[in-house]
């Protein structure tokens, strides 16, 4: 699937071009041969952001790139992938439903949803034609509470100012089936909708007693938090069974003890982040993305990054999800044995 330049750059408000490799600058012949390739990821802030980037990095190898066996870019012959930042899994998929997207990063919870018109894509049409390229690590459900707040469950945030997370965001999705499985009805409480980082902000200002944030533990964010106020998190592992009836892909996890200054071993959700795409992707540039995501000399590039490198392995790629591969991912994942 190529797009026009065009159209990429009439698309891309807010996006950032994945870096290139090799000192590469394209001279305007070798654009027009480029074929463009999106993914929507998720604000900026955000590990959906960071894998986005790291993705567009290993699947680029723009026209003129020296090649893989010399030393090059061992990414698709041609492609410039461009990480696009949104609001999160939500928004990834409207716009991946409505045309708008070559590709997006999402909650499998919520590309389950979409999937089977269930969920939070409840009222709407499913969307049958979804189709994985590959799981790519796990993200932890927490809920932060100011230590002061006295608040020890779900429960106890009736009557709170709480940030249930931005708009059209995973997190907000998983806030509200939290809620619902502790029976806290969102009208209970006095809800924001903010950013990650704009509830860190009000959370220091005193200004907010409890946020929701779906990151992957450490969270730099939280932990930046945490070393400014005291902060606890809350357990919720008891809600696991209750919520896995309507969103079986949610796991039950642990925080570790101290992955935040002075906070305790703590029972937690957890949730995949895939990289999604539509049936109709072309098979042969499917099996290159994931070719390219999983070859072994784009391991250094993955695993230069702290926070992700040791989660995104190609040995999880094809399991843990309720949606299909899609044919070009499922034929790499078979040919390299990676299939159950």
């Amino acid at each position: 699937m190529s797009l026009s330049r065009r159209r990429l750059l009439a698309g891309a408000g807010g996006a950032g071009l994945a870096a290139l490799g090799g000192g590469f600058c394209p001279n305007p012949a070798a654009a027009q041969d480029a074929k463009f390739f999106r993914i929507a990821s998720g604000p900026t802030e955000s590990s959906l952001f960071q894998a986005g980037t790291l993705i567009g990095q290993v699947v680029s190898s723009p026209p003129g790139a020296r090649d893989c066996a010399r030393g090059g870019s061992c990414g698709v012959p041609g492609m410039i992938a461009v990480n696009q930042t949104t609001a999160g899994s939500l928004a990834n998929l409207e716009l991946l439903t409505t045309g708008k997207i070559d590709s997006v990063l999402c909650q499998s919870d919520l590309a389950y949803a979409a999937f089977t018109g269930k969920g939070a894509w409840r009222g709407k049409a499913a969307t049958a034609n979804l189709r994985v390229l590959a799981y790519l690590y796990p993200e932890t459900l927490h809920v932060i509470v100011r230590k002061s707040a006295n608040v020890t469950e779900l429960r106890g945030l009736r009557g709170k100012q709480v940030s249930l997370g931005e708009r059209e965001s995973g997190t907000a999705n998983n806030a509200r089936s939290l809620l619902a499985a502790a029976g806290v009805p969102e009208r209970d409480l006095r809800a924001q909708y903010l950013k990650t980082a704009e509830a860190i902000d009000a959370m220091k200002a005193g200004k907010l007693d409890a946020f929701f944030e779906t990151a992957v533990v450490p969270s730099s964010l939280v932990r930046e938090l945490a070393a400014d106020q005291d902060i606890t998190l809350l357990p919720l592992g008891g809600l696991v069974a209750r919520l896995r009836q309507e969103l079986p892909f949610l796991t039950e996890t642990t925080i570790p003890a101290d992955s935040y200054p002075d906070t305790a071993e703590t029972k937690a959700v957890s949730v995949g982040i895939l990289w999604v795409v539509n049936e109709s992707l072309d098979s042969a540039i499917a099996q290159g993305l994931v070719r390219a995501l999983w070859h072994p000399n784009n391991r250094r590039t993955i695993d230069a990054n702290e926070r992700l490198g040791r989660l995104i392995r190609p040995e999880s790629a094809a399991d843990g999800f309720g949606l299909p591969l899609h044919a070009g991912a499922l034929a790499y994942y078979q040919n390299a044995g990676l299939t159950r």
